[in-house]
């Protein structure tokens, strides 16, 4: 696990981070319907509850939070990548050191579900678990999920193909959750949402369904 530590960012400087975020969350609130002020919200205040628990930078974790998904105000369907230059601009207007940014950006791209791995650092594991929360909150498959489709353009196929490739292994390998307690609390929700998607996977997979979907769409 990354030890590297980075100095501390002033509680002036994540003041005006949360500020410019919330004004662009607002100014694209239509765009972004899964990915709005309601989502950064959510996984700030976990990203902080678990960066205090496992002894991470917990300023800089609350800062990774904030700007870990403006590549959804950048391009719709889109990574991490595509959002450093407009995070990095973010960060630079509130002050944050140039070495500072760099490695808020490095831990974005550590906590990212796709590729994130056992030993990523604690910071970019506060993100991680906060993040993961929110997919598996049992609220989320049925009151977030079509906000997802519809604010990224993709199909129900390709959101179930992506939970289920993205995300299984993590569980089965251990490392759904880092924090154990976040483990404890939270897996059966984690399993449960898991199971749901494997399902969809597979009813898609039925002719009748399809056309069902194609009928009510």
């Amino acid at each position: 696990m990354s030890t590297v530590s980075a100095p501390t960012i002033t509680a002036q400087a994540v003041s005006a981070v949360e500020c410019e975020v919330w004004r662009l969350c607002r100014t694209l609130a239509a765009k972004l319907q899964f990915h709005g002020w309601h989502h950064v919200s959510f996984v700030r205040d976990k990203a902080v509850g678990f960066a205090r628990r496992n002894g991470a930078d917990v300023a800089l974790v609350e800062v990774a939070a904030l700007v870990h998904d403006v590549n959804y105000m950048v391009r719709k369907n889109s990574l991490p990548v595509d959002g450093r230059q407009l995070r990095l601009s973010v960060l630079a207007g509130a002050g944050v050191p140039d070495t500072v940014a760099a490695r808020v950006d490095a831990v974005v791209e550590e906590a990212e579900m796709r590729t994130r791995h056992r030993h990523i650092s604690r910071e970019a594991q506060a993100l991680s678990d906060a993040d993961t929360l929110f997919k598996a909150l049992p609220v989320t498959p049925v009151v977030l999920a079509p906000k997802y489709l519809e604010e990224n353009g993709i199909t129900l196929r390709e959101l179930a193909h992506k939970i289920v490739g993205e995300q299984q292994a993590k569980q089965d390998e251990g490392y759904y959750f880092y924090d154990p307690e976040a483990a404890a609390t939270y897996s059966r929700w984690a399993t449960a949402n898991l199971e749901l998607w494997h399902c969809i996977v597979e009813s898609l997979d039925d002719p009748t369904v399809d056309r069902l979907l194609a009928d009510v769409s």
